[in-house]
């Protein structure tokens, strides 16, 4: 049997280069991997451009994997879509019918998690948002002291940089389906993590019967430990392929 393609989803404050260092590998082992770009937007329109791009750009079965909000992207999606066979969780929600990022991290310890949002994130408007809707983007000090406290201090300004901002909306929007339900699912969850706490990534994982792997890593161990991304991600193509 053909091996699966591998499509990456990345979450809030990144993009796809989030992915290079988990690409290049299963690149390197013969893998197709596409990372397309993930608007921030909203659930279901995020869900909905990422199911119109793995029917036009993939053929064949495909492994879904999601970063943090990513998660959130790949459940509501995958649903759709006859050709995903399996679904990776990395540092990622992983939700419930109804349930939102903003509920899923409710007292559960996160550092974003704060009476005053505006102490950790930076809160903007933008053109064309519906009333009561803005953009939030991480402070530089969020980055380095809650985010990716395990990057050099050169790779956290670079995320600073250049990071893409998610809308209040996206983290308030319910989710509408939970592909984990009917499909295998893995999970990376990072024990130093403390935008998703390990404890709320365990109990997510848990309920979907997740096979997990734990490495001891902050929110983006996709960057800072990315051999465990692709170990997860090699265990779920091999189940596809067996």
């Amino acid at each position: 049997m053909s091996k699966p393609s591998i499509v990456l989803v990345h979450g809030a404050w990144a993009d796809a280069s989030s992915w290079n260092a988990v690409a290049s590998q299963l690149r390197g082992q013969g893998y197709t991997v596409l990372a397309p770009p993930n608007a921030l937007r909203g659930v279901a329109s995020d869900a909905e451009y990422l199911s119109s791009f793995v029917t036009q750009r993939t053929s064949g079965p495909v492994v879904l994997v999601g970063h943090s909000y990513g998660g959130v992207v790949i459940s509501n999606a995958a649903g759709n879509l006859d050709r995903v066979r399996a679904l990776v969780y990395v540092n990622a929600f992983i939700p419930a019918e109804g349930e939102s990022i903003f509920q899923l991290l409710g007292g559960s310890g996160s550092a974003l998690d704060v009476p005053d949002p505006t102490t950790v994130l930076d809160v903007v408007g933008y053109p064309g948002a519906p009333e009561g809707d803005a953009e939030a983007f991480l402070k530089p000090d969020t980055v380095f002291t809650f985010f990716a406290q395990d990057l050099p201090e050169a790779e956290g300004r670079l995320i600073v940089t250049g990071q893409r901002p998610i809308t209040l909306s996206a983290n308030a929007a319910p989710t509408v389906a939970a592909a984990w339900r009917t499909l295998p699912s893995w999970a990376v969850i990072g024990t130093d993590d403390l935008v998703i706490p390990a404890a709320t990534q365990r109990s997510m994982a848990e309920r979907a019967g997740a096979k997990t792997f734990e490495v001891a890593a902050s929110h983006v161990s996709l960057v800072s430990h990315p051999e465990v991304s692709v170990e997860a991600i090699l265990a779920a193509a091999e189940h596809v392929g067996d």
